[in-house]
């Protein structure tokens, strides 16, 4: 018969940290969250880490290069979603690699001869009011003019005007020279008090803008994500198909990590990928894999050279993989026996895998929790589907905003190579599900209101860092009661609709 295990497997909601001593220096303002993203031997500093210990998943309803730089610009890393084509996946992580070197390449343009319903529609479309006029109507054309959000009012003008009548021409702009370095840039929109600065070849053609808001929003967030080049950091999803070709491709496009997406990591197929990427490029390429629940699993991935190790199988919200083929493990539990096996091996060998907890995180205490188990870091699809930044869209359902959200194993992703198992271009049954996830706002708002939760938990427990927080954390089982005596019990809740 099958070797079964005696105890349960268990989830976050199960447990609960118990407080330590609180010093006076132990104030969330002292905590720090920065934390190894990838493989590091003992004595040495790993190439990345992250400054906050959340990334978002590889998924087609959460990450794009839109949610890449709002993550990045908080600290964390998104990973570029895979299932759709080679080009389409690098040209999104060029966006992102293009975006924040301070001169950042014009994604809205027009011609004069369009009008103010293109302005319109493409300001929709992009999210930002800035469009470069060109002659060609291409981010690298000969710029004609700049068209602004204070060009224009949409109730006092025909749709079918055309851009040259309204638009602000190059006679009146203030540009810069290509030779002009960033801080002369900055120099130049303060002095003459603009908003975007355009940046021109010898023979007027547009190569950058050079804008305000990204000088004052890294004045704003000092733990954003940059490397060498002062460019955000961005991670991209591979599979163990086309990995031949996307890889190669994503590298050239700047992806500054790799990791393989699918649905159980512990398989000939991802020790094949690993070891085509660690023949071709040794360890200069930054790649995790995964998903496994067991110290099995780990040691497998670890052993085949992965730089971090994903854990969790079937606990996402929209997963249906234990429903559908009865197969996982409670989060907590695996994520429980896998950093366990990380320590042993890094005992062992002196080389630090990261573990990345994927899945089950309902309520923000539930990062603590899983930081405090001994996950580097969090991987989150559902939080992260919830605000602005993803790339899905806002609905109304029932009088309430929503944003859709859907699983990379379900009918509507069609992402039949994360399932993969050797056979077969097609996805044979889902295990995920289409849904929709309650509207939160934007990026920045949420993850600094749950991180301050994680930071005021630290505290409570006595720790400022996460690596006392794993030694020195001390959690408890729970019981069925005791998790509903610690919500609002016995009492009438107050609510705004009551007529009195």
């Amino acid at each position: 018969m099958a070797y079964i295990y005696s105890e349960p497997s268990h989830t976050f909601s199960e447990y609960l940290l118990l407080p330590g001593y609180t010093s006076p220096d132990c104030i969330p303002d002292n905590v720090s969250l920065k934390t190894p993203m990838v493989k590091y031997k003992r004595g040495e500093e790993p190439d990345i880490s992250l400054s906050i210990p959340l990334v978002s998943a590889i998924m087609q309803s959460v990450s794009d290069d839109r949610m890449a730089i709002a993550l990045a610009r908080e600290g964390g890393m998104s990973f570029i979603y895979g299932s759709q084509s080679v080009a389409d996946e690098a040209a999104m992580v060029a966006r992102v690699k293009a975006y924040k070197s301070g001169f950042v390449r014009s994604d809205s343009n027009l011609r004069p001869d369009d009008t103010l319903g293109d302005v319109i529609s493409l300001v929709r479309s992009k999210g930002h009011n800035t469009v470069a006029i060109t002659d060609d109507g291409t981010s690298g054309g000969r710029l004609v003019g700049i068209v602004t959000g204070r060009d224009y009012r949409v109730s006092r003008m025909s749709t079918d005007l055309k851009v040259r009548e309204f638009m602000t021409p190059l006679e009146k702009l203030v540009t810069a020279p290509a030779s002009t370095t960033l801080k002369e840039a900055n120099d130049i929109i303060w002095e003459h008090k603009l908003n975007s600065l355009p940046i021109l070849d010898d023979d007027g053609r547009l190569l950058y803008f050079v804008f305000r808001k990204d000088y004052a929003e890294h004045k704003e967030n000092p733990l954003e994500l940059l490397d060498g080049k002062k460019r955000f950091m961005v991670g991209a999803g591979i599979n163990t198909r086309d990995y031949r070709e996307r890889v190669p491709a994503l590298l050239d496009a700047g992806a500054d990590v790799l990791c393989i997406d699918a649905s159980e990591g512990y398989t000939c197929w991802q020790q094949q990928t690993l070891a085509f990427i660690r023949e071709k490029y040794g360890d200069s390429v930054k790649v995790g894999a995964g998903n496994v629940v067991s110290k099995e699993g780990f040691r497998f991935l670890a052993e085949c050279g992965a730089d971090f190790v994903k854990v969790g199988i079937g606990g996402g919200s929209i997963c249906i993989t234990r429903e559908q083929k009865g197969i996982g493990r409670g989060q907590a539990t695996a994520l429980i026996e896998v950093a366990k096996a990380r320590d042993e091996y890094f005992a062992e060998t002196g080389i630090y895998i990261p573990v990345c907890s994927d899945g089950g995180i309902v309520h923000d205490y539930h990062m603590t929790l899983a930081l405090a188990m001994g996950a580097d870091f969090i991987m989150l699809g559902r939080y992260f589907a919830r605000f602005d930044e993803s790339p899905t869209n806002k609905l109304v359902i029932n009088g309430q905003f929503v944003k859709e959200y859907w699983g990379e194993g379900s009918n509507r992703a069609r992402n039949w190579q994360r399932y993969d198992l050797g056979q077969g271009n097609t996805l044979s049954f889902e295990e995920g599900v289409d849904s929709y996830v309650s509207y939160a706002g934007p990026l920045h708002d949420n993850v600094a209101k749950s991180l301050y939760k994680v930071r005021s938990t630290m505290c409570n427990v006595g720790v400022t860092n996460i690596p006392d927080l794993q030694k020195n954390a001390r959690i408890t089982l729970v019981s069925a009661t005791s998790i509903v005596e610690g919500g609002a019990h016995d009492v009438m809740l107050k609510t705004t609709n009551i007529k009195v």
